[in-house]
Protein backbone atom coordinates (compact mmCIF):
# COMPACT_ATOMS: atom_id res chain seq x y z
CA UNK A 1 0.00 0.00 0.00
CA UNK A 2 0.91 3.45 -1.16
CA UNK A 3 0.49 6.39 1.10
CA UNK A 4 -1.65 9.24 -0.55
CA UNK A 5 1.04 11.77 -0.89
CA UNK A 6 3.41 9.05 -2.41
CA UNK A 7 0.60 8.44 -4.91
CA UNK A 8 -0.32 11.85 -5.80
CA UNK A 9 3.21 12.45 -6.35
CA UNK A 10 3.72 9.22 -8.90
CA UNK A 11 0.96 10.16 -10.60
CA UNK A 12 2.09 14.15 -10.89
CA UNK A 13 5.51 12.77 -12.19
CA UNK A 14 3.96 10.29 -14.53
CA UNK A 15 1.67 13.03 -16.28
CA UNK A 16 5.15 15.49 -16.21
CA UNK A 17 6.34 12.98 -18.00
CA UNK A 18 4.09 13.02 -20.81
CA UNK A 19 3.72 16.95 -21.54
CA UNK A 20 7.33 16.59 -21.82
CA UNK A 21 7.24 13.30 -24.37
CA UNK A 22 4.49 16.29 -25.86
CA UNK A 23 6.68 19.05 -25.91
CA UNK A 24 9.71 17.16 -27.38
CA UNK A 25 7.36 15.54 -30.20
CA UNK A 26 5.98 18.81 -30.97
CA UNK A 27 8.97 20.43 -31.40
CA UNK A 28 10.38 17.45 -33.24
CA UNK A 29 7.14 16.80 -35.18
CA UNK A 30 7.65 20.80 -36.32
CA UNK A 31 11.47 21.53 -36.99
CA UNK A 32 12.07 21.58 -40.94
CA UNK A 33 13.86 18.79 -42.51
CA UNK A 34 14.18 16.42 -39.71
CA UNK A 35 13.15 13.13 -40.39
CA UNK A 36 11.63 14.28 -43.70
CA UNK A 37 11.61 12.02 -47.02
CA UNK A 38 10.75 13.70 -49.87
CA UNK A 39 7.59 15.71 -49.07
CA UNK A 40 6.61 12.98 -46.46
CA UNK A 41 7.24 13.71 -42.64
CA UNK A 42 6.13 11.77 -40.26
CA UNK A 43 3.62 12.50 -37.11
CA UNK A 44 4.48 12.85 -33.70
CA UNK A 45 1.82 14.30 -31.82
CA UNK A 46 -0.74 12.31 -32.72
CA UNK A 47 0.72 8.80 -31.53
CA UNK A 48 1.81 9.82 -28.69
CA UNK A 49 -1.53 11.35 -27.66
CA UNK A 50 -3.27 7.78 -28.72
CA UNK A 51 -0.48 5.77 -26.68
CA UNK A 52 -2.02 8.20 -23.63
CA UNK A 53 -5.11 7.76 -24.50
CA UNK A 54 -5.12 3.77 -24.32
CA UNK A 55 -3.18 3.18 -21.51
CA UNK A 56 -4.54 5.79 -19.55
CA UNK A 57 -8.49 5.77 -20.40
CA UNK A 58 -10.71 7.63 -22.60
CA UNK A 59 -11.02 11.09 -20.30
CA UNK A 60 -7.24 11.67 -19.84
CA UNK A 61 -6.52 10.43 -23.32
CA UNK A 62 -8.98 12.91 -24.77
CA UNK A 63 -8.02 15.74 -22.36
CA UNK A 64 -4.22 15.11 -23.66
CA UNK A 65 -5.27 14.80 -27.12
CA UNK A 66 -6.94 18.69 -26.61
CA UNK A 67 -3.39 19.75 -25.46
CA UNK A 68 -1.62 18.29 -28.18
CA UNK A 69 -3.80 19.20 -30.75
CA UNK A 70 -3.50 22.89 -29.71
CA UNK A 71 -0.04 22.72 -28.89
CA UNK A 72 0.35 21.58 -32.42
CA UNK A 73 -1.77 23.75 -34.17
CA UNK A 74 0.18 26.79 -32.36
CA UNK A 75 3.73 25.07 -33.59
CA UNK A 76 2.68 24.60 -36.83
CA UNK A 77 1.05 27.96 -36.80
CA UNK A 78 -1.98 27.21 -37.86
CA UNK A 79 -6.07 27.56 -37.20
CA UNK A 80 -5.79 26.86 -33.80
CA UNK A 81 -8.75 24.60 -32.33
CA UNK A 82 -9.18 22.30 -35.44
CA UNK A 83 -5.88 19.73 -34.27
CA UNK A 84 -7.29 20.63 -31.04
CA UNK A 85 -10.91 19.08 -32.00
CA UNK A 86 -9.66 16.29 -34.66
CA UNK A 87 -7.32 14.76 -31.49
CA UNK A 88 -9.87 15.03 -28.78
CA UNK A 89 -12.41 13.06 -30.74
CA UNK A 90 -9.93 10.77 -32.11
CA UNK A 91 -8.09 9.94 -28.98
CA UNK A 92 -11.44 9.48 -27.60
CA UNK A 93 -12.51 7.13 -29.88
CA UNK A 94 -9.43 5.10 -30.38
CA UNK A 95 -9.14 4.57 -26.12
CA UNK A 96 -12.70 2.96 -26.18
CA UNK A 97 -12.19 1.00 -29.40
CA UNK A 98 -9.24 -0.81 -27.19
CA UNK A 99 -10.67 -1.34 -24.47
CA UNK A 100 -13.83 -2.58 -26.10
CA UNK A 101 -12.28 -4.81 -29.13
CA UNK A 102 -8.68 -4.72 -29.51
CA UNK A 103 -5.95 -6.05 -27.88
CA UNK A 104 -3.29 -3.58 -26.77
CA UNK A 105 -0.39 -4.40 -28.45
CA UNK A 106 2.29 -2.95 -30.29
CA UNK A 107 1.11 -4.29 -33.74
CA UNK A 108 -3.06 -3.35 -33.53
CA UNK A 109 -1.17 -0.17 -32.10
CA UNK A 110 0.14 0.75 -34.81
CA UNK A 111 -2.41 -0.02 -37.55
CA UNK A 112 -4.72 2.19 -35.84
CA UNK A 113 -2.08 4.78 -35.54
CA UNK A 114 -1.88 5.02 -39.32
CA UNK A 115 -5.45 5.14 -40.19
CA UNK A 116 -5.85 8.07 -37.87
CA UNK A 117 -2.92 9.17 -39.32
CA UNK A 118 -4.41 8.78 -42.26
CA UNK A 119 -7.94 10.44 -41.20
CA UNK A 120 -5.96 13.41 -39.91
CA UNK A 121 -3.78 14.30 -42.66
CA UNK A 122 -6.98 13.28 -45.06
CA UNK A 123 -8.96 16.18 -43.43
CA UNK A 124 -5.97 18.57 -43.91
CA UNK A 125 -5.88 17.51 -47.61
CA UNK A 126 -9.45 18.16 -47.89
CA UNK A 127 -9.79 21.50 -46.44
CA UNK A 128 -6.57 23.28 -47.20
CA UNK A 129 -6.03 21.87 -50.76
CA UNK A 130 -8.72 20.17 -52.61
CA UNK A 131 -11.36 22.62 -50.95
CA UNK A 132 -9.74 25.72 -52.27
CA UNK A 133 -8.91 24.46 -55.65
CA UNK A 134 -5.08 24.49 -55.82
CA UNK A 135 -4.24 22.56 -58.81
CA UNK A 136 -2.07 19.78 -58.40
CA UNK A 137 -4.53 18.36 -55.15
CA UNK A 138 -4.30 15.05 -56.05
CA UNK A 139 -0.93 14.52 -56.53
CA UNK A 140 -0.46 15.96 -53.17
CA UNK A 141 -2.48 13.70 -51.74
CA UNK A 142 -0.41 10.84 -53.07
CA UNK A 143 3.15 12.62 -52.37
CA UNK A 144 2.40 13.75 -49.04
CA UNK A 145 -0.53 12.36 -46.85
CA UNK A 146 -0.35 8.56 -47.67
CA UNK A 147 3.72 8.42 -47.35
CA UNK A 148 3.00 10.50 -44.23
CA UNK A 149 0.99 7.90 -42.70
CA UNK A 150 3.32 5.07 -43.27
CA UNK A 151 6.13 7.28 -41.94
CA UNK A 152 4.28 7.09 -38.75
CA UNK A 153 4.19 3.61 -38.16
CA UNK A 154 7.45 4.01 -36.53
CA UNK A 155 6.51 6.73 -34.50
CA UNK A 156 3.89 5.33 -33.35
CA UNK A 157 5.79 1.87 -32.20
CA UNK A 158 8.15 4.23 -30.38
CA UNK A 159 5.20 6.10 -28.87
CA UNK A 160 3.65 2.85 -27.44
CA UNK A 161 7.05 1.79 -26.00
CA UNK A 162 7.64 5.08 -24.40
CA UNK A 163 4.43 5.43 -22.66
CA UNK A 164 3.60 1.67 -22.16
CA UNK A 165 6.92 2.45 -19.37
CA UNK A 166 6.14 5.31 -18.37
CA UNK A 167 2.58 3.79 -17.24
CA UNK A 168 4.16 1.00 -15.60
CA UNK A 169 6.88 2.55 -13.99
CA UNK A 170 4.31 4.74 -12.26
CA UNK A 171 1.49 2.29 -11.69
CA UNK A 172 -0.30 2.49 -8.26
CA UNK A 173 0.35 -0.38 -5.63
CA UNK A 174 -3.24 -0.46 -4.46
CA UNK A 175 -2.76 -3.45 -2.03
CA UNK A 176 -4.68 -5.60 -4.31
CA UNK A 177 -3.29 -8.69 -5.60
Amino acid sequence: MESRRRRSRSQLLKWGCYVLALFVCAALQTTPGLFQLGEAKPLLVLPLCLAVAVFEGEFAGALLGTVGGLLWDCTAGRTVGMLALELLLLCFAVSVLVQLYLQVNPGNFAAVSTATALVVLSLDWLFFYYMPGYTGAALRYVAFVLPSAVLTIPAALLAFWLVQHIHDGFRIDNGVV
